[in-house]
């Protein structure tokens, strides 16, 4: 939730002519990583929530993405995305652990 304020914040140093463009693309794509993880934390079957925890995965490198391009384009200087750039690091992290025991109860199951 943090790493989709932090979105928000920055979003408006966009230039205008890109609020229906980069700026909806990555407000869209930040939101999209805590909604997923709750969607599927939601769910019933570890598949279920795997599957939600790896769209979140998708999402946060979309996003990863978005911002890098904003920074090679002048739209954001690297100093103001590095806070963005450290929770993002945090939630690959905790996505990554997330997925690995989801895969480790779905093989034991089995």
């Amino acid at each position: 939730m943090e790493a989709a304020r932090e979105v928000y914040r920055l979003a408006p140093r966009l230039p205008r002519e890109e609020t229906y463009g980069m700026r909806s693309q990555i407000t869209r794509a930040a939101v999209s990583i805590p909604a997923n993880i709750a969607e599927g934390w939601a769910r019933e079957s570890e598949r279920e929530k795997a599957q939600f925890l790896a769209i979140a995965q998708g999402s946060l490198a979309e996003s990863e993405t978005l911002l890098t391009l904003c920074g090679q384009v002048g739209w954001f200087p690297e100093q103001e995305t590095h806070k963005l750039r450290g929770l993002w690091d945090e939630v690959g992290r905790m996505l990554t652990t997330m997925r690995q025991n989801l895969r480790k109860e779905i093989g034991e199951r089995k």
